[in-house]
């Protein structure tokens, strides 16, 4: 069943209330964040009531901090694309601004939680607060399930790796330090998937092409600014009957060379030769090749593109950088 989604948790219709509801902002929707949708839907299969999510859109943060770079994970199209994969049947995006701030905790519990979803299981994750000054938590959570009918699951931390032996809880905060350090493989374990980019593919200056290496411009857009430099990547190229993977090299910089000034995707799509402009596209990163430098000559910087992409085929070619490394996700 394809994922309903909702801009406001107002005027809801009657056939997702009275579910089994996972709130938090679910940036990254990692391992940890899989354990709390995943005992919603749980809950939901076995009392055989509906079972969804709610969030809030944009991400507090940006709010809050509106001059913070951007630091999404998976911006909302992203997010919601992997809450629906772990089967939930409705997402809710409370839009978030300072109005919806100033609630108090009490009142979001009471107009949000129970007079708009109607909610008769909530599921959330130890850390999570909400409300006016984020005086709301689980405590105050359970004070008030009595009276308002709900019941409560709060999920504890889970690690990855043994706690005795130096494992960490899964946090969205840790997965943006492994990518700004240019280590996406593990932050790729904690996702429980390779860390993407998406957007439409942009015109660009064809300097790639005239190279001998044309590539397929992308946006950041919201996403998180990883790591600037060149990366082995797969890119998922949407078509008329679904999407297709193939293997490439990203260049994920400022091109130096060429007196950049902003932040661009660049990705040389091995054995391809199609017109993608407009077209949308998600680009999965594998591993961290080199960091970006200037060349002084064309030549040069020819040559370190082969290179770089001798490196980026090693790299898809190494079963450790397969999907087969990751675990299957609550549901499936």
């Amino acid at each position: 069943m394809a994922l309903r989604t909702f801009r406001d948790y107002r005027d809801l219709p009657e056939d997702i209330r009275g579910g089994a509801v996972a709130i938090g902002n679910f940036d990254g929707v990692h391992q940890g964040h899989w354990a709390v949708i995943g005992e919603a839907g749980r809950l939901g299969r076995d009392l055989s009531i509906p079972f969804g999510v709610l969030t809030f859109e944009p991400h507090p943060r940006s709010v809050f901090q509106p001059d913070y770079p951007p630091f999404r994970l998976t911006p909302f199209h992203s997010k919601a694309i992997q809450i629906e994969k772990l089967d939930a049947s409705f997402l809710v995006a409370t839009p978030f601004d300072r109005d919806f701030a100033s609630i108090s905790a009490e009142d979001f519990v009471r107009d949000v939680l129970v007079k708009s979803l109607g909610v008769r299981q909530v599921v959330v994750g130890y850390d999570f607060v909400f409300g006016r000054g984020r005086t709301g938590n689980h405590e105050l959570l359970a004070r008030m399930s009595n009276d308002s009918g709900y019941g409560l699951t709060v999920v504890a931390g889970v690690t990855h790796g043994d706690p005795a032996e130096g494992g960490e809880i899964y946090a969205s905060s840790r997965i943006r330090e492994y990518l700004r350090a240019g280590r996406p493989l593990p932050a790729a374990d904690r996702l429980g998937r390779w860390w993407e980019i998406s957007g439409p593919v942009l015109p660009g200056d064809q300097r790639g092409r005239r190279l001998g290496f044309p590539t397929a411009n992308i946006a950041l857009n919201d996403h998180l600014e990883p790591a600037l430099g060149v990366y082995a990547v797969r890119i998922a190229v949407e078509g008329e009957n679904g999407e297709t993977w193939h293997g490439g090299v990203a260049n994920l910089g400022r091109r130096p060379t060429f007196d950049g000034k902003s932040t661009l995707l660049e990705v040389h799509i091995f054995d391809f030769d199609e017109d993608i402009y407009d077209r949308d596209v998600r680009v999965a990163f594998l591993d961290f090749l080199r960091p970006e430098r200037k060349f002084d000559v064309l030549d040069a910087l020819k040559a370190q593109i082969a290179a770089d992409c001798d490196g980026a085929r090693d790299i898809l070619a190494n079963p450790d950088y397969s999907n087969d490394r990751f675990p299957a996700r609550p549901g499936q």
